[in-house]
């Protein structure tokens, strides 16, 4: 019994279906060689290596996709030349597309049937008839695309009046705002002629005035030129007299200079007289060098608390006056300086190291050069360790005690002193400026230390 494959093969072998093929009217028709490239190239996964023509081998593990679009002409061309691979690609079509396949063996034609679909089959297959298959679903791909074709001319006919429409009505509003414009523009004109004519009566008022004011202005620079005639002549006259003036202020400063001569050396003698007593009094009464000082007591009562631990900071200055360092020329004066306000205030950017480092290395050049007595407070009252600082020479650096602020301190610094003994006090706290000034201490602002320390 011969199967449908068998009969495939006979169809496919058979010379008559050979000279079917130069019956086509012309080339496939574009759809239908795709569609038969793409049945083509998922056929050929499903034969042998060995029964693959040598051009395809090649290509037959890649996916069918890729098989149709890398070796298309290699597989149409195959088609064409071979009829033994063709009958093995009619047999695997068959086998994928049973019914289709079917009703073009028994000569029916399904009328739900993809034209493409049935052509590309036929092609493939070689049943009889299928030349006409194949011309007849062309016509009908042919059909459907004038149809597609007309159905787009169609949509484009009515996309292009409607857009047609849209220009007209945007013409027309085009032409009433422009109409509404032009009504503004005339009812703008009218009203810039009225202000033209309006402008025009203020500038012959203005013209007018102008001549006016300019007869005012000629009065005016007559009656000045006559009032300076009259300054210059009360100015050469004062010129006269400060002349006179200076003469006789020439004449009380030497008689002056001559007075404070005077007075000056009694001043001299009777200074010289107690110094001189002074000495023979030390002398007298075997008196021994002063050793030590009052700030002594507190710094030892103030380092009996809190422990040490080391840490680095540091100090920058920028100008300095001169009251402070008068002061500081003050015979056995001490300098007090509340440390972190001069440090907050002058380099607030910089960590507390930074500025206890900073303001030490400027105090230590100032100690030296001034032999003033130097003591810094550090506030510590929220903290039991103490930084390590180094102590530079001739600078006393105290922490203040645990729970004690460093204003507190300072306070006690000033009320340890003699009556009488030149101290300063460097701080902006007006609170600790406030109490050290009933004490007898002279309170310097913190930005005059920074700028001494920064001009030394």
């Amino acid at each position: 019994m011969t199967t449908a494959a068998e009969k495939g093969s006979e169809h496919d072998q058979d010379p008559s279906a050979e000279s079917a093929v130069k019956g086509l009217a012309g080339p496939l028709p574009e759809g239908v060689r795709a569609r038969v490239i793409a049945l083509a190239a998922e056929a050929v996964g499903s034969i042998a290596t060995d029964q693959l023509p040598a051009s395809l081998r090649r290509v037959a593990s890649f996916a069918p996709s890729r098989r149709a679009k890398l070796a298309g002409t290699q597989i149409a061309g195959v088609l064409e030349t071979d009829a033994d691979f063709r009958g093995r690609l009619a047999t695997q079509v068959r086998l994928r597309v049973p019914e289709l396949a079917r009703a073009l063996e028994e000569g029916t034609t399904p009328a739900a049937a993809d034209p493409v679909e049935l052509a590309a089959v036929a092609y493939l297959m070689r049943p009889e008839g299928w030349v006409e298959v194949v011309e007849r679903s062309a016509d009908v791909a042919g059909v459907e695309r004038d149809a597609a074709a007309s159905r787009e001319v169609a949509q484009q006919v009515e996309r292009l009046r409607r857009q047609l429409d849209d220009a007209h009505d945007e013409l027309r509003t085009l032409r009433e705002r422009n109409r509404d414009q032009m009504t503004a523009l005339k009812a703008e004109n009218s009203d810039l002629r009225h202000k033209l004519g309006d402008a025009r009566a203020r500038v012959k008022r203005a013209e007018s005035a102008a001549e006016s004011a300019a007869t005012q202005a000629d009065e005016v620079v007559a009656q000045a030129t006559a009032s300076s005639t009259v300054a210059e002549s009360e100015l050469r006259r004062l010129r006269t007299r400060v002349e006179e003036l200076e003469q006789e202020l020439t004449v009380a400063r030497r008689t002056e200079r001559a007075e404070k001569g005077g007075a000056t050396l009694r001043a001299r003698l009777l200074l010289d007289t107690l110094l001189e007593t002074a000495q023979g009094l030390r002398r007298e009464l075997a008196l021994p060098p002063v050793d030590g000082s009052p700030a002594d007591a507190v710094e030892a009562d103030v380092a009996e608390q809190g422990a040490r631990t080391p840490s680095s900071h540091g100090s920058l200055a920028k100008d300095d006056p001169a009251l402070l360092d008068q002061l500081l020329a003050l015979p056995r004066v001490h300098l007090v300086v509340d440390g972190y306000n001069v440090t907050k205030n002058a380099w607030p950017e910089s960590s507390l190291e930074i500025q206890r480092d900073r303001l030490l290395s400027g105090l230590a050049p100032l100690a030296a050069r001034t032999s003033a007595e130097v003591t810094v407070v550090f506030d510590a009252a929220d903290r039991v360790e103490r930084p390590l600082v180094k102590k530079p020479r001739g600078v006393r650096v105290l922490y203040s005690p645990y729970g004690v602020i460093a204003d507190d301190v300072i306070r006690d610094l000033v009320a340890a002193e003699p009556t009488g003994r030149p101290l300063v006090v460097v701080t902006s706290d007006q609170a600790v400026a406030r109490d050290v000034r009933r004490g007898g201490a002279r309170v310097v602002d913190a930005v005059v230390l920074t700028r001494l320390l920064a001009r030394s």
